[in-house]
């Protein structure tokens, strides 16, 4: 039996120092170690049980965040759809409700219609025979501005109430056609040269300048200035009926 040694009598000598090459290792892996015991903490699990599941729980980590971000990226898309399609439809009506009604129809809007003037009323025609007592320059004043004023032309009719010639012309001048053509286009006065009447007379030779021996009717167109366009006591009368006496105010009715 070997005896008990006295520990203060004990004696140990000294080991020889491990080489520095093999002290690293040693080193670095117990840094290691405790790094990780520091951070996951103790566990009763085996070192490889731990790290199994560990790399599991990373695996179905990364999994749920890969399927997890397309969701992410498709659902604002399919949600902002449908805004933004009723901000267009929004828009478009916003649009359509500015637009004035029939604008884009053939170029330019819708076509307003064309203002037309109304034909100015008939001149009043005189009736048949001749008015000794009528102020026949007021009456020729009055249808010169009359004229001036609406374009038609002014006929002169001189002739007295005895005259056969004058009383057929007054028949045609009833004529619905006649009184048509003469109602649109001339103001006419007629002028009684059969009486005393030294003022009618002095008309008839202001219009009709000529002289002589006149041949009534004395037929005379006047512009709206007052210039003569025709005088049938140099020219001739018309025919005394209706194709006659309508060509003639045609011809002459501007």
């Amino acid at each position: 039996m070997l005896r008990p040694v006295r520990a203060d009598r004990r004696t140990t000598s000294p080991r020889p120092a491990a080489p520095l090459g093999r002290r690293l290792p040693l080193v670095a892996a117990a840094v290691v170690a405790a790094g990780l015991t520091a951070a996951c903490g103790p566990s009763s699990e085996p070192a490889g049980s731990a790290a199994a599941a560990t790399a599991g729980q990373s695996a179905q980590a990364l999994s749920g965040s890969q399927s997890a971000t397309p969701t992410a990226e498709t659902s604002p898309t399919a949600s902002a759809s449908p805004s933004a399609s009723a901000s267009a439809s929004a828009s478009a009506s916003a649009t359509a409700s500015r637009t004035p009604s029939g604008s884009a129809s053939s170029g330019g809007g819708s076509a307003k219609p064309a203002r037309t003037s109304a034909a100015p009323a008939p001149a009043k025609v005189p009736g048949p025979g001749y008015d000794s007592s009528a102020d026949a320059q007021k009456q020729i004043d009055a249808a010169l501005r009359a004229a001036k004023a609406d374009g038609r032309m002014v006929l002169l009719d001189f002739g007295a109430n005895w005259c056969g010639n004058c009383k057929a012309a007054d028949k045609v001048f009833a004529q619905s056609q006649t009184a048509g053509i003469l109602g649109a286009s001339y103001h006419m006065v007629k002028v009684d040269i059969g009486g005393n009447s030294s003022a009618n007379s002095a008309l008839l030779r202001k219009y009709s300048p000529s002289g002589g021996t006149y041949k009534m009717p004395v037929l005379v167109v006047v512009s709206p200035s007052g210039t003569v366009r025709t005088d049938t006591h140099v020219t001739g009368n018309p025919s005394l009926t209706a194709d006659g006496i309508n060509a003639f105010l045609r011809q002459w009715a501007s």
